[in-house]
């Protein structure tokens, strides 16, 4: 009788050991070793702020929903067979630009030889400035700077990552301040930039043809057709147009709709009036890039508008971008609605 009564009060006690370490809300864990913070929601990795030396700038990756369907690519951190491999500087969600006082921060990666990586630059992450998580909502602010390969600093960054669950939808509100330092700053409007994420295969449109890219140093990146079979995904603008129209328009929200693991999942983006280049050209790629670019308007309007931001010594810009990952099939009324909500916000 004794031994029964013990066995019974154990299993009480690990159940109510269990029910207190049951997590609710967010939860966010810094991992210094493998240089990355998890952010979860009850739970369950969402993404992490990766800031690994392999890779030449801080990123957000993977990216789930809710439901744990992964919607980023896995390579070039996880390769995934039968996913393409092209392009290895598109990594989960970032943030950089190809031309910065002539250095390009967009397409470095590992795949750059050592003799041209004095073309090529790195967003090198700081510190950690503050970190925060209660329920619905998590922050984390950070610095980085951005240099070229001699080291010579052109921009600081901090940037500060607001994390939102709201109507069964992940929220992920990226605020960028950056600021040039002793000498100005030139972006010269190019195509490739500025806020992007890559996405898995399923969530690429269908395409029975190879296409191929040309950077603004004219080397060429051949993306093989991903097919007809498993891609699913679709592009949709607040500006009507859809598809492959929806690159090099402008328009203050864009959206891509398609299926993965068996669910409808939708991943759209929105610009924020308070930033430079509002509303922002769309560099949305059919083989899974996903990106807005706001500085690039003289490639974006072939010639008949530009920008080529200048920031002088000390002075700052800032840019507020936000992405929503639905596990949802989200409607444009419904996109719409986001958008009107998301212009009145202040960050």
């Amino acid at each position: 009788m004794k031994k029964s009564l013990l066995v019974l009060f154990s299993f009480f006690a690990c159940t109510t050991v269990a029910a207190q370490t049951t997590r609710n809300g967010f939860e966010l864990i810094s991992r210094p070793a493998q240089k990355q913070i998890d952010i979860l929601y009850n739970g369950q990795l969402l993404t992490a702020y990766c800031y690994t030396d392999s890779i030449a700038k801080p990123f957000l990756y993977p990216v789930n929903t809710l439901g744990g369907i992964t919607v980023t690519r896995g390579f070039p951190v996880k390769p995934i067979p039968g996913e393409s491999t092209d392009h290895p500087h598109h990594v989960g969600i970032w943030m950089n630009y190809e031309s910065v006082n002539g250095i390009d921060f967009w397409n470095n990666s590992s795949a750059i030889a050592a003799a041209k990586k004095e073309h090529y630059g790195t967003i090198v992450h700081q510190k950690i400035l503050n970190q925060s998580a209660s329920g619905r909502k998590a922050t984390l602010g950070v610095t980085a700077t951005w240099v070229n390969q001699a080291q010579e600093t052109f921009l600081n960054e901090h940037t500060t990552y607001f994390f939102e669950i709201k109507d069964n939808r992940f929220y992920i509100t990226r605020k960028t301040t950056l600021t040039a330092l002793r000498n100005p700053v030139v972006f010269k409007d190019v195509k490739d930039g500025f806020f992007a994420i890559r996405l898995a295969k399923e969530l690429e449109m269908p395409s029975a043809t190879s296409k191929s890219f040309t950077d603004d140093k004219g080397n060429i990146t051949t993306v093989p057709a991903p097919g007809t079979g498993v891609p699913t995904g679709m592009y949709y603008a607040s500006n009507g147009k859809t598809g492959d129209a929806v690159w090099s328009s402008q328009g203050t929200w864009a959206m891509l709709k398609g299926k993965k693991d068996g669910a409808s999942v939708t991943i759209a983006m929105f610009d924020h009036p308070s930033n430079t280049g509002y509303p922002t050209y769309w560099h949305a790629r059919g083989y899974g890039l996903f990106a807005l670019n706001p500085l690039g308007r003289a490639v974006f309007s072939n010639g008949r508008d530009s920008l080529n931001l200048v920031l002088q010594p000390g002075r700052s810009q800032t840019f507020t971008y936000r992405i929503v990952i639905a596990q949802q099939d989200l409607t444009i009324p419904e996109a719409a609605a986001m958008d009107a909500a998301f212009k009145q916000s202040r960050y």
